[in-house]
C-alpha cells in the first residue's frame, strides 16, 4: 500500500482507540526521528491558500509541537488570496505577467495591508498554539524583522513589474541569533531595499534563499494539492523520493500541469537542494497531521528531493551494520531458511555483504561469495525486511551483485535455496545439479537441506 492509499488514522468522531502494542510501536519508530530533528533547522513555507483555511490551527499545533520538540523552526507564509481579497476591497484588478504579479503602488499598499493583517494573525494564533507536549514555559515566541533585502523584478518581456520583487540578499545571522535563542522566526512575503522601498516577494523564493543561507536540514513546502497525486509520483521511489536530477525532468515533463504555486515551490526546491539544502520535503494538507508524518516516520507523507543517496542506497555492508544484519536475517535462520551464522561469523564475512539502507536502517542485504579459482560467485543471504517486501529490492541487490561478478572476471553466478527457485528463473537463473558448484561448494553442500541450485551464467 502506497503512503497515498492509507486511510486516515483519525475518522469524522476523534482519534481512533490505540492499542498497547501500536503505541509501543509507532513510539519506537518515532524515537529516531525525534533525536534526529531536534536542534536541527527547519524551514516550512505555507501559501496564503492553507493561511486562510478553518483547518489551519491543527497545523499551527503541529508546528508548535515542533518546536517543543528542539526543532529550529522558520516559517515562510504567502499571501496570494488575501491579497487579491484587499484589491478587490479597494476595486482594483490584480494584474501577472505568467506567474508573477504586476504591483505598481496602489496594489502595494493592498499588498501590505493583506500582508500585515495576515502575519499578526498568524503571530497570535502560533503564540497561543498548544499541543498535550508543550509546556507553559515553552510557549512558541514569535520574531520577525526587516531581514529580507531585495530589488526590483524590473522590465521583463517589455511589461515593467513595478514593486514585485526579487531576493537580494537574507540577514542570515540575525536569523540564526534568534534560532539560537529558541525563537521561531516567521518571514513573510515582503523584502525592503536600502533606499527604504517595501517590494512584494514570492514566498517561495524568501524560503529558498534562507533555507540555502541557514545551511537547513529540512525545507518543507507545504501544498494546497496532493504531492502523491501528481503523475511525477508515480516516477518516485516507494516512499516517495526523488533525486535533484529526476525531479528535474518530471518538473520540465509535468509543469503545465502544475498549478503557477506548485510549480514555483518545485523550481525553489530544487534549487535549494542545488544550494545545498540536504533534503526537500513536499506535503499536503490531506489525512491527519501530514507535517508530522513526513518527518517522524520512515516513510513519510509526501515526496522528498534530495541531493545525497544515503536515504535509500545500496552500499558494501561494514562491521557496524553486523547487528542489523543478524536482526534481520534471523527470523529466516529459525525457520530453516537460511542456515544459521553466529554474530561472529557474521562480522568475518561482513566484507562479502551488501545492504540496502533506508534513513539510515538496513532493510535488506545479501552475500556474494567469490570462488576465484572456479571464476564464480554466490548469491547467498538475500534477505528484504518484510515491511519492504514486493518492491523489487531484491532485484535491486541481483543487479549489483550481477556487475561486480562481472567487473570481477566472473563467468558464473550461482544460487542455492529450498523457497524461492521461482524469483531466481523469473530473474535469468536456470536449473543446475551440485556438479555445478565450484568444488569447494560441493565440498561444503548440506545435502540434508536438498537445496536447488541456480546458475546465472555471463552475468
Amino acid at each position: 500500500m502506497t503512503r497515498a492509499e492509507r486511510p486516515d488514522p483519525e475518522g469524522p468522531s476523534g482519534p481512533a482507540p490505540v492499542d498497547g502494542e501500536t503505541f509501543v510501536a509507532a513510539l519506537r519508530g518515532a524515537a529516531p526521528y525525534v533525536h534526529m530533528h531536534h536542534g536541527r533547522t527547519v524551514v516550512v513555507v505555507v501559501p496564503g491558500e492553507i493561511c486562510a483555511r478553518p483547518d489551519t490551527d491543527r497545523l499551527l499545533g503541529d508546528l508548535a509541537l515542533l518546536f517543543s520538540l528542539g526543532v529550529r523552526l522558520v516559517l515562510v507564509h504567502g499571501a496570494r488570496p488575501q491579497i487579491e481579497h484587499e484589491l478587490a476591497v479597494r476595486g482594483l484588478a490584480p494584474t501577472f505577467h505568467g506567474d508573477l504579479r504586476v504591483t505598481d503602488p496602489a496594489s502595494m499598499e493592498a499588498v501590505k495591508a493583506a500582508v500585515g493583517v495576515l502575519r499578526m494573525d498568524l503571530e497570535a494564533r502560533l503564540s497561543a498554539s498548544r499541543t498535550v507536549t508543550v509546556r507553559e514555559d515553552a510557549q512558541p515566541r514569535i520574531v520577525g524583522g526587516t531581514w529580507v533585502t531585495a530589488r526590483p523584478v524590473g522590465v521583463r518581456d517589455g511589461v515593467d513589474h513595478g514593486l514585485t520583487g526579487v531576493v537580494r540578499r537574507v540577514d542570515i545571522a540575525q536569523i540564526r541569533q534568534a534560532l539560537a535563542q529558541d525563537q521561531i522566526v516567521l518571514l513573510s512575503p515582503i523584502g525592503y531595499s536600502p533606499t527604504g522601498e517595501a517590494f512584494n516577494l514570492r514566498n517561495a523564493d524568501i524560503a529558498e534563499s534562507v533555507a540555502t543561507g541557514l545551511g537547513a536540514d529540512k525545507l518543507v513546502f507545504v501544498l494546497e494539492s496532493q504531492p502523491w497525486s501528481w503523475r511525477m509520483a508515480a516516477s518516485a521511489g516507494d516512499a516517495g523520493q526523488l533525486s535533484v536530477g529526476a525531479a528535474e525532468e518530471l518538473a520540465a515533463q509535468f509543469a503545465r500541469t502544475m498549478s503557477p504555486e506548485d510549480r514555483n515551490c518545485v523550481r525553489a526546491g530544487i534549487a535549494a537542494v542545488r544550494g545545498g539544502v540536504r533534503r526537500v520535503h513536499l506535503i499536503g494538507t490531506e489525512g491527519h497531521s501530514p507535517l508530522l508524518r513526513e518527518l517522524y516516520t520512515r516513510d513519510g507523507a509526501g515526496l522528498m528531493i534530495a541531493n545525497d543517496d544515503d536515504y535509500d542506497s545500496i552500499r558494501p555492508a561494514s562491521v557496524e551494520d553486523a547487528v542489523a544484519i543478524a536482526d534481520l536475517i534471523r527470523p529466516l535462520e529459525e525457520a530453516g531458511v537460511l542456515r544459521p551464522r553466529s554474530r561472529e561469523q557474521l562480522e568475518l564475512d561482513i566484507a562479502t555483504f551488501s545492504v540496502i539502507v533506508r534513513d539510515g536502517m538496513v532493510i535488506a542485504c545479501n552475500a556474494l561469495v567469490e570462488y576465484a579459482a572456479d571464476g564464480s560467485a554466490e548469491f547467498a543471504c538475500v534477505v528484504v525486511h518484510p515491511d519492504y517486501r514486493r518492491r523489487d529490492l531484491a532485484a535491486a541487490l541481483l543487479r549489483r551483485a550481477r556487475a561486480t561478478a562481472r567487473s570481477r572476471g566472473y563467468s558464473r553466478l550461482f544460487a542455492l535455496t529450498t523457497q524461492t527457485p521461482h524469483w531466481f528463473l523469473e530473474h535469468g537463473f536456470v536449473a543446475g545439479t551440485v556438479a555445478d558448484l565450484p568444488r569447494d561448494k560441493q565440498r561444503a553442500y548440506d545435502a540434508g537441506r536438498g537445496s536447488l541450485v541456480l546458475l546465472l551464467d555471463s552475468p
